[in-house]
């Protein structure tokens, strides 16, 4: 029989269908008897207490010797301790000292009998040669011979306590930088305020001078800033404005019958706050000079960057209400005539608490970070011309500057997204040129990292690790980024033998079918093949940041709800930080999106490779923002998430501190505020929540979850409520965690939770 081509070809596509039908793996949903139930909860509190003896060595801290020297300690099972000693100039990693010889000189000594693996030392010093040791242990200091194993009794050190190093030049510190009642540069002169106006007096003498009449004590003058040369005086004419004050009531206070109100002033989005407006006073007392700009109304008295070597220029910040305008602002002092140095607008937002000056008087430099070319990356500002150098620049976010090196006139800094052929995610740490050139990677292996540099800062030591890999750390020598040696390596043995699977990285694209969204998978130790797993998702849609564990991380609640017969999951979708400002503007007046429509199309990526995610049961349940974002799951997407358990949320971003929420919702409020409230949707909730609150709640008012249960009821929605007495900002405490996974369990697995009261497990 002859086949022509075409015939040829499909039979080739039907055997190939065939074929994909025949190899996909046949699963039933997993749903557990009362015995694997009982089992499971059994088992994840055998897993759980397991993991919390088990020494993983996730962060190693350094203390640092003077001479460039440190020695960390080592964490054991049974909540043992060993003491290692690593020395860069010689090469060494090593123990300590003998455990056992210690305790045997330190009970010759004190007395005491001491367990060689839980000395406790806090603090502890090597002399040059190593031939000695001062330390603390059990609050007395000791000295020990390390050749003879002598101890002697000490009062103190005599050596200089090194902590790890600091920075070469920290943050700017933007607010709240002016002094009252200040002394003049000169030492000759002292400013105060008297019924809201400004005096001075010589240093001298009695004699006082006003400066102002036209202050009160309803709107006073304050927070001087003297001129280098004294002869000037910035102050600021303050319109007060009082915070209104939020409550609560302790139910249960010990000793007590009636609850107990509790009250605290709480800035809300849209309430009036405390404006500044600049003035310039001469010191004879025959000038007074309105600063020519808008008054401060956004935080308070800025700090001053005065000219280098002049007395007659300063610059301010100011950011607008609204985060929508950013400036560096320099002032005359002869006239109050100002012009812009930095004035940077968007359309959306500017994250303020991740804006980064850093003042050059001496070459009349300004290093700025900013997203404005949508990537955050660092420019070079010339403080006199307002001209701009890019820096650093590529599809990559400059995540922190460490230091700034003005002799060598370079730039360390932290990044992530440089190398995109890894984790987006991934921090490492780099030096540049302030011409751009010759950037280093200081941390090229594959993974997230974090430096700690020696206090001469001639040896860094690189902790590094993915979140499931364990870490590994490093010293390398600062000068060439050359590997010294490998300080420790994580070892997952113990670890695996319990029978805990280590969490999976997964990435799918998001809505505009081209960005990759990240996200961890975290599934039961006795994971089944042959069955389908309900699919929880650990949600934290906050846009200050980004949630996914980079660090090694298998050991957490994600991995101890799993074991209760569920795929745990956690996503960074659009809206949240660390990527492009494109990526970040998505939640830009729609936190309700909260990147849903990504979280979805990831899960169900998920479940396109792994027939065992199951997307017709899943959950969610979050803290905080992420309480608003659970809680909005089941009111938005209700065809996805089936079950919720919201703690502390805020349901109502007008209920919320005005900071966070003006930030990402914008100013003045409007009526997207009240569009995209869980509290406004209550209506459409379907599926199942569980609400739970603490009643003592100081971060987000408790009202915001009373309101929304309150509107549940109104719309006569089933729902299930925990209030937890004096508690505050918490997901509920062990308590609120026990009911969240029973929630779980009796809404997607359909199984009922033991009855613990009652005798069960």
């Amino acid at each position: 029989m002859r086949i022509s081509s075409s015939g040829f070809f499909i039979l080739v596509l039907l055997f190939i269908s065939v074929a994909k039908v025949f190899g996909q793996q046949k699963v039933t949903p997993y749903y557990p008897s009362k015995q694997q139930i009982e089992e499971a909860y059994i088992r994840q509190n055998n897993i759980d207490s397991l993991l919390k003896i088990i020494p993983l060595n996730t962060s190693l801290n350094p203390n640092w010797q003077p001479d460039g020297a440190f020695w960390y300690v080592k964490r054991l099972s049974g909540d043992g301790q060993e003491y290692y000693y690593v020395n860069g100039a010689k090469k060494i990693s090593e123990t300590a000292f003998n455990p056992k010889r210690l305790v045997e000189s330190i009970k010759a000594v004190t007395g005491k009998n001491i367990d060689p693996l839980k000395l406790n030392i806090s603090k502890m010093f090597f002399n040059n040669d190593k031939s000695s040791v001062t330390f603390k242990t059990h609050a007395a200091w000791l000295q020990c011979d390390l050749n003879t194993y002598q101890s002697k009794v000490t009062t103190d050190t005599t050596f200089t306590r090194y902590d790890n190093a600091k920075p070469l030049q920290a943050k700017a510190y933007r607010w709240g930088g002016a002094a009252r009642d200040s002394l003049s540069p000169d030492k000759k002169w002292i400013a105060y305020s008297k019924g809201g106006n400004v005096f001075i007096k010589e240093v001298s003498s009695k004699n006082e001078l006003q400066l102002t009449k036209d202050g009160s004590l309803d709107k006073p003058y304050g927070d001087f800033s003297w001129s280098p040369d004294s002869k000037n005086m910035i102050v600021y004419l303050i319109d007060p404005k009082k915070v209104k004050e939020v409550y609560y009531v302790l139910s249960s206070v010990p000793g007590t019958t009636r609850g107990q109100l509790k009250s605290r002033e709480y800035q809300q989005p849209g309430d009036e706050m405390t404006s500044f407006t600049p003035f310039i006073l001469g010191i004879d007392g025959q000038k007074k000079i309105k600063v020519d700009a808008e008054k401060i109304d956004f935080f308070g008295a800025p700090k001053l960057h005065w000219r280098d070597g002049s007395s007659r220029y300063f610059t301010y910040e100011k950011v607008d209400r609204g985060h929508q305008r950013f400036r560096v602002i320099e002032v005359d002092v002869t006239n109050g005539n100002t012009r812009n140095i930095i004035d940077e607008k968007t359309s959306t937002f500017i994250y303020e608490q991740r804006i980064y000056t850093r003042y050059l008087s001496a070459t009349h430099e300004i290093i700025w970070i900013t997203e404005k070319d949508g990537w955050r990356h660092i420019y070079n500002v010339n403080d006199i011309s307002g001209s701009e150098k890019l820096i650093t620049k590529g599809n990559w976010v400059v995540k922190d500057i460490d230091s700034v090196d003005t002799k060598k006139r370079e730039i360390w800094f932290t990044a992530n997204g440089v190398d995109p052929a890894e984790d987006p995610y991934f921090v490492h740490y780099y030096r540049i040129g302030f011409d751009g050139k010759n950037r280093v990677d200081l941390t090229p292996a594959l993974g997230n990292h974090r430096v700690v540099f020696s206090p001469d800062r001639k040896y860094y030591l690189d902790t590094y690790s993915q979140v499931n890999m364990p870490p590994v750390v490093e010293l390398h020598e600062t000068l060439n980024g050359k590997i010294v040696l490998q300080v420790d390596k994580g070892n997952t043995q113990a670890l695996l033998a319990t029978g805990v699977k280590l969490p999976e990285i997964f990435v799918a694209k998001a809505r505009d079918s081209k960005t990759d969204i990240w996200g961890v998978v975290y599934r039961p130790s006795n994971f089944d093949q042959t069955k389908s797993y309900p699919i929880i998702e650990n949600i934290y849609a906050g846009p200050q940041d980004s949630f996914v564990p980079k660090n090694f991380s298998p050991v957490n609640e994600m991995q101890s709800i799993a074991e209760l017969g569920f795929i745990v999951v956690q996503i960074d979708g659009m809206g949240t930080a660390n990527r492009s400002k494109a990526f970040h503007d998505v939640c830009w007046k729609n936190l309700a999106d909260a990147g849903f429509a990504d979280r979805i199309l990831w899960m169900k990526a998920l479940a396109t490779k792994y027939p065992q995610a199951d997307t017709t049961r899943v959950g969610v349940y979050g803290t905080s923002a992420g309480g608003q974002n659970s809680a909005g799951a089941v009111l938005f997407h209700p065809e996805f998430y089936k079950a919720a358990v919201s703690a502390c949320g805020c349901h109502d971003n007008r209920i919320d501190k005005q900071w966070w929420n003006e930030q990402w919702m914008g100013y003045p409020v409007g009526p997207h505020y009240e569009q995209q409230s869980n509290i406004t949707n209550a209506g459409k909730l379907k599926g199942n929540l569980l609400l739970i609150v603490g009643e003592a709640d100081e971060n987000v008012p408790p009202e915001s979850t009373y309101r929304f249960a309150d509107a549940l009821i109104k719309n006569n929605k089933n729902f299930d409520f925990l209030v937890v007495p004096g508690m505050g900002h918490s997901d509920g405490g062990p308590y609120g965690r026990r009911k969240k996974r029973d929630f779980f369990v009796t809404h997607l697995l359909h199984a009922n939770p033991p009855q613990r009261d009652l005798g069960e497990h």
